[in-house]
C-alpha cells in the first residue's frame, strides 16, 4: 500500500527506534520469565527433520523423533509458536508467485498474492503452523482492502500515530493517502517545532499535535494518541472491550474517529458489558431469568451499530480475529 514514489521524512534515528519497537512483544523477560518466546522453525524431508531452528536461541540439534505434533515441538523447546516444512518450500512460495504476478500488480495485490499461496501450501500440507490462531478466517480481497482504507484514511488525507510520555511526544508517525497507496511516512521530526509550545499534559497537546500534521501533510482523517507505556499495554491486551475502555476514560484519544472505528469500539464495549452481565447472573437465580432479553437486546444493539454488517461483508468478525491475534 506504497505508491512507487513513497517518500521517508521526519526521521531521526532515535524516534525511527522507538517506532519499530512499538510492534515488538511488549512482554519482557523480567515481567514474564516463564512464557515462552519466540518460534521454532523445522524443515524436514522424505520423513526426517533435516534442520531445527529457535528464531531466539538459533540452531539446534535436529536428532530426534520426526514427525511429532508441532504443539509438542513448540513446548520441548520453549517456544510461543511453531512452523515446518518441507525441503524447498520457500522456492516453491516463489516459483508460484512468480508464475502468477503480473506487471500491473500494486504491493497490496502483491502481499495478498504471497498469503494466497501460502494458505494453498497449509492446505497442501507442504507447510503447518501452529497455533492455527486465525483458522477460518477469509483471506480479504483487493477491493476489499482498498474499501476499508477508503472508510479509515480517504484519499489525499492522513492519520497519525503521536505516543507521549512524561509530557514530551515520545514518537509519531504519520501516513497520508495518495491514490490506492500511502506517498509520505514521515517521524516527529517535521511535527515538533510546528507544536508550539506543550503544556506537559498530554491530553490537551494532542490537539496541537493534530494541527502540525494538518498543517503540513493534509487534512487529518484519523488520529490515535496516548502514553506509550498505556499503548503499549493495549497491544497485548486481548479482553473484549479493552480499547473501548481506554477511550471511554481518555487513556487513548481517538481524534478524529472515522465511522468505523467508532462502531468497531462500541461494538467490542457493548460485547464486553454483555458477557460482564452474563458472568453476573450466572450466580443468581433470579438474575438468570433476565439472560434471553439481554441476548435479543445485544443482538438488536449490534445490528444497529452495524458490526452486524460490517462481519458479513469480511465474512468474518474482524474484532474476533484482533483479539486472537493478541492471545497469550
Amino acid at each position: 500500500m506504497l505508491t512507487p514514489d513513497v517518500r521517508f521524512e521526519g526521521w531521526t534515528t532515535e524516534s525511527w527506534t522507538r517506532f519499530l519497537h512499538l510492534w515488538k512483544p511488549r512482554a519482557s523477560p523480567d515481567r514474564e520469565p516463564t512464557r515462552p518466546r519466540g518460534g521454532v522453525i523445522a524443515i524436514h524431508e522424505g520423513g526426517r527433520l533435516q534442520k531445527l531452528l529457535h528464531t531466539k536461541t538459533g540452531r539446534l540439534d535436529p536428532r530426534g523423533p520426526w514427525p511429532v505434533p508441532l504443539a509438542e515441538l513448540a513446548e520441548a523447546h520453549h517456544a510461543s509458536w511453531a512452523l515446518s516444512a518441507h525441503a524447498g518450500a520457500l522456492e516453491e512460495v516463489m516459483e508460484r508467485f512468480g508464475a502468477r504476478l503480473r506487471q500491473s500488480d500494486d504491493l497490496t495485490a502483491q502481499m495478498l498474492l504471497v498469503v494466497t499461496i501460502v494458505r494453498e501450501m497449509l492446505q497442501e500440507g507442504s507447510i503447518e503452523r501452529w497455533p492455527m490462531r486465525l483458522h477460518g478466517v477469509p483471506q480479504p480481497s483487493e477491493v476489499v482492502v482498498h474499501r476499508a482504507l477508503d472508510a479509515v484514511c480517504p484519499d489525499g488525507h492522513a492519520m497519525v500515530l503521536g505516543l507521549f510520555r512524561h509530557g514530551d511526544l515520545w514518537t509519531a508517525g504519520v501516513a497520508r493517502r495518495r491514490g490506492n497507496g500511502f506517498d509520505v511516512l514521515a517521524g516527529p521530526s517535521e511535527l515538533r517545532p510546528r507544536m508550539g509550545v506543550l503544556s506537559g499534559d498530554w491530553r490537551r497537546d494532542y490537539r496541537h499535535l493534530g494541527r502540525a500534521v494538518e498543517e503540513h501533510y493534509g487534512p487529518l482523517a484519523m488520529g490515535c494518541f496516548a502514553e506509550v507505556d498505556r499503548f503499549r499495554e493495549l497491544q497485548v491486551d486481548p479482553r473484549p472491550g479493552a480499547w473501548g475502555r481506554a477511550a471511554v476514560v481518555r487513556d487513548l484519544v481517538l481524534s478524529p474517529m472515522p465511522m468505523g472505528v467508532r462502531l468497531a469500539l462500541g461494538a467490542d464495549g457493548a460485547r464486553f458489558a454483555f458477557e460482564t452481565f452474563r458472568m453476573v447472573v450466572g450466580r443468581s437465580d433470579r438474575l438468570r431469568k433476565l439472560e434471553p432479553y439481554m441476548a435479543s437486546a445485544r443482538k438488536h444493539l449490534g445490528s444497529a451499530a452495524g458490526h452486524r454488517d460490517v462481519s458479513q461483508t469480511l465474512g468474518f468478525d474482524p474484532l474476533a480475529a484482533l483479539r486472537a491475534l493478541l492471545r497469550r
